[in-house]
């Protein structure tokens, strides 16, 4: 038979491939291999250091370590980190809803309304993110009086619209280049098929831009959550704003800096890391079916 085995033991070509055996190699991986550059290393190890030598570090007699003070505050620190990634999930999902409507009129027949959004966009992409924070900070009321009755609005509330501007800004852009980044004769022909401009947008253009603004969009994310830290500069308590009242609360011992901001660094890293290498895993995968 020609799907015999060879004498040499390697199997011949066949036209159907589901006459061969079953390899395990060949199997198409579903995540990103695990692989450990030397940046990565050198950036392990570093925060390693930092966070072990400050641990082994010990203060006066009678003092905790390094070690014993995050382990005493680790749910507090953590519920700062927690708060973080709420700040930075609620910043996206604002963002990307507002900027999915501010690129599609940067895409619009409209030049009126085209040209705003293009001004909009630009303005708040090109501002600096603190800046945009203090712009929420001090120009949204605290409270709001809506029929008779006061509903607040706490600070944290106003640092997510902060970061929902650039996110916004952002996000059209992403919308906007995956729109143009698809071939024009994909209008032409729906228009050929008797489509309107709206279910084309819709049914045809929009599903199809999903695989491209993924990986930017998950890109900008995690410079989102690295972001929220800025939040402690305007009040907001939050990780950092945690990690000083900690530090004051165990009388200002310098040798609790280093360890205490170095466990900071060390929770986005864990949290950031395997979203930027999934995010570069969804780029090679998405590229190669462009």
């Amino acid at each position: 038979m020609s799907g015999a085995p060879s004498s040499t033991g390697t199997l011949p070509a066949s036209p159907l491939p589901v006459l061969l055996p079953f390899r395990l190699g060949e199997r198409r991986r579903r995540f990103p291999p695990w692989r450990i550059t030397l940046l990565h290393a050198v950036g392990i190890v570093g925060i390693g250091l930092v966070v072990a030598g400050g641990a082994h570090a010990q203060g006066a007699p009678g003092q905790l370590s390094a070690f014993g003070v995050i382990w005493k505050w680790f749910p507090l620190l953590m519920w700062g980190f927690g708060f973080n990634i709420l700040i930075s999930v609620l910043s996206m999902a604002l963002g990307t809803v507002a900027g999915l409507g501010l690129g599609l009129a940067a895409i619009s027949q409209s030049a009126p309304l085209r040209q705003t959004a293009w001004g909009a966009t630009q303005f708040f992409r090109n501002a600096p993110w603190l800046v945009l924070l203090f712009f929420a900070m001090f120009m949204i009321p605290f409270q709001f009086t809506i029929l008779g009755k006061t509903i607040p609005f706490p600070d944290w509330v106003k640092a997510v619209i902060g970061f929902a501007l650039p996110v916004m800004a952002n996000m059209a852009e992403i919308v906007r280049g995956a729109v143009k980044s698809l071939p024009s004769g994909q209008w032409e022909a729906a228009e050929s098929l008797a489509f309107s401009r709206r279910q084309t947008l819709w049914m045809i253009i929009l599903p199809q831009c999903v695989k491209r603004m993924l990986p930017p969009w998950m890109n900008l994310y995690t410079l989102v959550t690295m972001a929220t830290v800025q939040a402690s500069i305007v009040g907001v308590t939050e990780m950092l704003t945690l990690i000083a009242q900690v530090h004051a609360a165990e009388g200002g011992r310098p040798d609790l800096l280093a360890p205490l901001y170095g466990f900071a660094m060390l929770c986005f890293f864990v949290y950031c890391y395997p979203i930027e290498r999934f995010t570069l895993y969804l780029e090679r995968r998405f590229q190669l079916h462009q």
